[in-house]
């Protein structure tokens, strides 16, 4: 049997966050129900943070509402306080996230914070979520080049990712936030945090702004990582990255896997029908 690789669909919220354009509600819960329905087991359907952050995720509650559940699915929200994890608790959020930068200038950029600082402020979330039961996934921004700081020494990711299992990541996700990563490079900074965690506790979040991201999964699969994040069409970006813009799209990456001999389980038509819907979502006037 073919080995298997999960690909964790970001779409919904990390594919759509930095949409100039406000997208309807309606049209975030068509997009996650075409998604359930392609057979993922994660799927990150929205954010709970200040609506002054990141205005496209101020109707996370009512897409939370909205969506057609299916078994099997497990739906996560990205929670950077207290506040965040009870609204999408409230929501009927099945896991949560949290999120860290392995660079000062981006922490101070995303953040606010000094990175210590902002690990401080999660630490709170992280306690709930563990007395609640809660999955709780990290995420390490800028692991390999930050827009502010320049090169991120792998050390610096590998203290942060340990910091986020100490604290009950059940699994963190490794982020090449502006896309522009070599693979050499993923793989030093896979070396250093393999020191940390094993590998079946981490996954890869690379954008494909410079055209690297299927040549940084097939180093970061050398390595034994077997999760790796997507969005479908190609959507996403960061807001705090300028020119970041491009997740690894979801249907590229399934092809890539399948062509490698990996079963992903997902029904690449379904997929390549919600990466069309998301596409277009991008495409329409504003109202």
């Amino acid at each position: 049997m073919a080995e298997r690789v999960e690909i964790f669909e970001m779409g919904p919220r990390d594919g759509l966050q930095n949409e100039a354009r406000l997208i309807p509600a309606a049209d975030k819960i068509a997009l996650v129900d075409m998604l359930s329905a392609a057979g993922f087991a994660h799927i990150e359907v929205t954010s709970f943070v200040p609506a002054a952050w990141v205005p496209q995720m101020a109707d996370g509650a009512q897409v939370m509402a909205g969506i057609a559940r299916r078994a099997g699915v497990r739906y996560a929200a990205l929670t950077p306080n207290l506040r965040g994890y009870h609204a999408a608790r409230a929501a009927g959020a099945d896991m949560v996230a949290v999120f860290a930068s392995a660079s000062e200038g981006f922490s101070r950029a995303n953040l606010n914070a000094s990175i210590a600082d902002s690990l401080t402020r999660m630490e709170p979330v992280a306690a709930q979520a563990r007395a609640d039961g809660v999955g709780l996934r990290g995420y390490v921004s800028v692991v390999t080049d930050c827009p502010f700081d320049g090169p991120t020494p792998p050390d610096a990711v590998a203290r942060v990712a340990a910091a986020l299992r100490d604290m009950g990541c059940d699994q963190i996700s490794l982020g090449d936030t502006i896309g522009q990563a070599r693979p050499e490079a993923i793989d030093a900074m896979l070396a250093a945090v393999l020191e940390e965690l094993p590998a079946d506790r981490l996954a890869g979040h690379y954008h494909d702004t410079a055209g690297r991201a299927l040549a940084n999964v097939d180093a970061s699969l050398a390595r034994g990582l077997r999760v790796f994040d997507a969005a479908v069409g190609g959507l996403g970006g960061c807001p705090y990255a300028p020119g970041a813009a491009g997740n690894v799209a979801t249907e590229a990456l399934a092809d890539h896997l399948a062509a490698r001999g990996y079963d992903h389980g997902l029904d690449r038509a379904a997929i390549r029908r919600a990466a069309d819907f998301a596409r277009s979502l991008r495409k329409r006037p504003d109202a």
